[in-house]
C-alpha cells in the first residue's frame, strides 16, 4: 500500500466505546480487538456432516464465531463430533431448555447464546452459568424484542428501549452476582429505530462488549440495506465489539456482508474493495459486466485491497490516485492502468478481467510476502 492510502485523516476516525475485553475461545471481543463478524448455520444441528461442510464455508468466507443452535439433547451431542471438526469458536444457541446450555458447555461450546425471556428462572440461569465457568466458556446475554419478559411488557406495555435495557441489565446483575463477568451482550429488534436506541441505551449503561444487530431483518437485499442503516449508525458512533447481519439467505452472505459494513466505515478490511462508476453513456467499456465478473474472480482473496474500476477519465484518473490498483476507460478500446497510483500501462478492451485479475492476485502474493517478512523480522 502507498503512503497515501495509510494516512490517518480525523474526518473519517471512529472512536470505539471502551467495553471489557472477553474471550470466545481463543477470539477475543471488545476492548482493542478487531470488531468480530459472525454467523449462524441453518442445518439440522444433528446432520452433523451438514453442519461441518456449512460452518468450513463460513470460515472460507473469513466467519471470526459461528453459532449452533442446540433445540434438542441430540444437537447439544451433536457438538462433540462437530467442535473437533472445525477451526472458529462455536456459540451454542439455547433457547426455552436450560439443560441443552449445560449439555453444550460439557460438549465444548466455547460460548452459550440465552435469552433471558425465555431461559426460565433465575435458579435455572444460575445453573447455566456455573456449567459455563467449570468449563472455561463466556456467555452471551441476548435480548429480543420479540421475547421479552412478560412483567416487562405489563410495565411497559409493548418492547420498547427502556423495557430491552432493563432486561438485560437484570441478568447482567444475575451473572455478577454468582462473581461471573465473561460475558457479551445484544439488544436486538427487527425494527432499526428501536434496536438502535436499546443499543445507545445500553452502551451507556454498562461497559460489557456487545453483540450487534438488526434481527430478523429480511432477504438479501431488504435485510442487507436495513442492517446496513441500523448497524452502520451503531458502528459508526463507536458501538459495536462483533456481528452478525440477520438475512434469510445463505449463512456466507451474512458474513459478505458484514466485512462490507465493516469495510464501508474503515472499521475492519479483508478482501478486494472494488470501488466502481455505476456506468453511464460515458462509459468506453461494459463496466456493470465487468465489475460482476471481477468481484466473482477475486471473490477468493482475503488480502485487503483496493481496486478502482471506473468506465472513463471524468473520474477515474483521480480514484486511481487512491487504489492500490486504478483501471480508467479510455476511447478507441484502449485503456489506463495504474498501480499504486501511477500510470503503469495501457490495455484493450479484449483482455481486462483477465489481466486485472493477474494483477490483484500478484499484488495480494506481493503483499502477503511482506507481511510474512515482517512478522518473521518483529
Amino acid at each position: 500500500m502507498t503512503q497515501l492510502h495509510t494516512q490517518v485523516r480525523p474526518w473519517r476516525h471512529i472512536e470505539r466505546r471502551k467495553s471489557k475485553q472477553i474471550f470466545v475461545g481463543d477470539v477475543a471481543v471488545g476492548g482493542d480487538a478487531p470488531i468480530t463478524v459472525q454467523s449462524m448455520t441453518n442445518t439440522p444441528t444433528t446432520d452433523v456432516k451438514a453442519t461441518i461442510k456449512q460452518v468450513h464455508a463460513l470460515e472460507e468466507a473469513g466467519a471470526d464465531i459461528v453459532r449452533i443452535s442446540c433445540p434438542d439433547e441430540a444437537s447439544s451431542a451433536a457438538l462433540k463430533q462437530i467442535i473437533p471438526e472445525v477451526s472458529v469458536p462455536i456459540v451454542a444457541d439455547i433457547h426455552f431448555h436450560y439443560k441443552r446450555g449445560i449439555e453444550a458447555a460439557e460438549n465444548g461450546a466455547a460460548c452459550l447464546r440465552i435469552n433471558p425471556g425465555n431461559i426460565g428462572s433465575d435458579d435455572r440461569v444460575r445453573e447455566v452459568i456455573k456449567a459455563a465457568k467449570d468449563n472455561n466458556c463466556s456467555m452471551r446475554i441476548g435480548v429480543n424484542a420479540g421475547s421479552l419478559e412478560r412483567d416487562l411488557l405489563e410495565q411497559y406495555g409493548e418492547p420498547c428501549p427502556e423495557a430491552m435495557v432493563e432486561s438485560a441489565l437484570r441478568h447482567i446483575r444475575i451473572l455478577e452476582d454468582n462473581d461471573f463477568f465473561n460475558f457479551k451482550i445484544s439488544c436486538k429488534a427487527s425494527d432499526v429505530f428501536l434496536s438502535v436506541a436499546a443499543y445507545q441505551q445500553l452502551a451507556d449503561a454498562c461497559d460489557y462488549p456487545l453483540h450487534v444487530g438488526i434481527t430478523e431483518a429480511g432477504g438479501l437485499r431488504s435485510g442487507t440495506i436495513k442492517s446496513a442503516i441500523g448497524m452502520g449508525n451503531l458502528l459508526w458512533a463507536g458501538i459495536g465489539d462483533t456481528i452478525r447481519v440477520s438475512l434469510s439467505a445463505d449463512p456466507v452472505e451474512e458474513i459478505k456482508a458484514g466485512f462490507d459494513i465493516l469495510k464501508s466505515l474503515g472499521l475492519r478490511h479483508r478482501g478486494v474493495n472494488v470501488i466502481s462508476c455505476p456506468s453511464c453513456a460515458r462509459q468506453q467499456f461494459d463496466v456493470i459486466k465487468t465489475v460482476e465478473e471481477l468481484e466473482e474472480r477475486l471473490s477468493h482473496i482475503s488480502t485487503p485491497m483496493t481496486l478502482s474500476v471506473i468506465g472513463c477519465v471524468v473520474n477515474g484518473p483521480g480514484e486511481a490516485l487512491m487504489t492500490d490498483i486504478g483501471f480508467t476507460g479510455g476511447g478507441r478500446g484502449t485503456h489506463q492502468v495504474y498501480q499504486a497510483g501511477v500510470q503503469a500501462h495501457r490495455l484493450k478492451d479484449q483482455s481486462i478481467v483477465d489481466h486485472l485479475v493477474e494483477l490483484v492476485e500478484a499484488k495480494a502474493a506481493e503483499i502477503e510476502r511482506l507481511n510474512i517478512t515482517e512478522q518473521k523480522s518483529a
